[in-house]
């Protein structure tokens, strides 16, 4: 690892179990790990003897900025991201902070995001053309998030749904699937995944029709199955379309 470089881990959906070898193998080569409170608490009893800088919440832009001023001294150094680095993730904002940086290099590490690592516990979810969309209007004009979801519902794609509800959002998953109901059917297949790869973790498989009055959280990640989506051995399976 060269001096004056920044990796951008995607740390996966949570178990240390879910990383990838390239990600670990990063980790430990790095002398500080930066990241979001939450994220960093998972990896510090994995990787003892770190230097670990953290920043809570909507505060991204400057926690970019304190892994860089980090790498930027000669310290090989780690941006952690839940799921992929890139899905989501910090590594877009990373490149963009990049700028004012020029003689620290970027590298991207990716991870596992929550619509496989969710797809995997729900069974094959995710088995065919699919739509990744958050419900967050943080960032997004909800006007835009609207638009996505009715293109997706009406082309018939399997939709994974991210920061599906909050305190502010509670009702935001309702509002989806009413959209969505335009163009899928009422007993379209759909999962709920909580706590992907952690202590806790669930799964729920549901109609469309009943999960737009079911309550969800952030650590929820919600799938809409597509036509075909059907339900196996109790396992929510998405066909390719192969002829058995």
């Amino acid at each position: 690892m060269s001096l004056n470089k920044i990796y951008v881990v995607g740390m996966g959906p949570g178990a240390y179990e879910e990383m990838t070898v390239r990600a670990v193998k990063t980790l430990e080569e790095c002398e500080v790990i930066v990241g979001y409170t939450v994220y960093v608490d998972l990896l510090k009893e994995h990787f003892p003897g770190k230097e670990f800088m953290t920043t809570p919440m909507r505060q991204e832009v400057q926690r970019c900025r304190m892994a860089f001023e980090a790498a930027a001294t000669g310290k090989k150094t780690a941006m952690v991201c839940s799921g992929d680095a890139g899905i989501y993730g910090m590594a877009g904002l990373m490149y963009e902070l990049g700028e004012e940086f020029p003689q620290v290099e970027i590298e991207v590490v990716p991870g596992v995001t929550a619509a496989i690592g969710g797809s995997a516990v729900l069974g094959a979810a995710v088995g065919h053309d699919c739509a990744l969309i958050s419900l967050s209007d943080l960032l997004t004009p909800w006007e835009v998030i609207e638009k996505r979801l009715l293109a997706a519902a009406e082309s018939d794609f399997v939709i994974c749904l991210y920061n599906p509800s909050s305190k502010k959002r509670s009702d935001y998953l309702k509002k989806a699937c009413m959209l969505m109901l335009e163009y899928k059917k009422e007993d379209t297949v759909c999962g709920i995944v909580r706590q992907i790869a952690r202590e806790g973790e669930e799964i729920q498989l549901l109609p469309l029709n009943e999960l737009k009055d079911i309550a969800v959280d952030m650590f929820s990640t919600v799938f809409i199955g597509n036509s075909q989506t059907k339900i196996i051995r109790g396992r929510m399976v998405t066909p390719r379309g192969y002829q058995i």
